[in-house]
């Protein structure tokens, strides 16, 4: 399965994100380029120990029984629910927006996965740093199908 911490699968994660434009069309959701951009800078925070969304009561229900399928190779369905912390509704530059997301995304895969949080996922509970590159790299495929890309 494909993870972040790979070069090769960061490096098509980034030319994926290059081919965006401010113009770039959902196929579904109601986020716009530059707000997705936001949204997936936000998610990064997380594993790199810069943001601490608390558990929401659902995900401690039932969290750790649906935690493998945010790392199998099967995609994300779309229009889940997305944790309320990182929903971006608010108006964001696409340059800006763009640049973060792929700073954030070089600098937790050159960190490695010694240096990710051991903060629990939102929903999932507590996973693997290993686990989290999985994650990180599905979530960030998710929205660029989103988007075309």
């Amino acid at each position: 399965m494909e993870t972040i911490y790979s070069k090769l699968h960061t490096v098509e994660i980034l030319n994926r994100i290059e081919k965006l434009s401010p113009n770039s069309k959902p196929q579904w959701g109601t986020m716009n380029a530059a707000q997705m951009l936001a949204h997936c800078s936000s998610f990064q925070d997380i594993p790199m120990g810069n943001s601490f969304p608390p558990r929401s009561w659902l995900g401690r229900l039932i969290g750790r029984f649906v935690k493998p399928i945010s790392y199998n190779d099967k995609p994300i369905p779309h229009n889940m629910s997305t944790i309320p912390t990182i929903l971006i509704s608010d108006n964001k530059d696409f340059e800006t927006e763009k640049e973060k997301l792929k700073q954030r995304i070089l600098t937790f895969q050159s960190n490695g996965p010694e240096k990710c949080s051991s903060h629990p996922h939102p929903f999932f509970g507590k996973i693997t740093p290993e686990q989290w590159g999985k994650v990180i790299y599905k979530h960030l495929d998710h929205h660029l199908r989103q988007f075309g890309g």
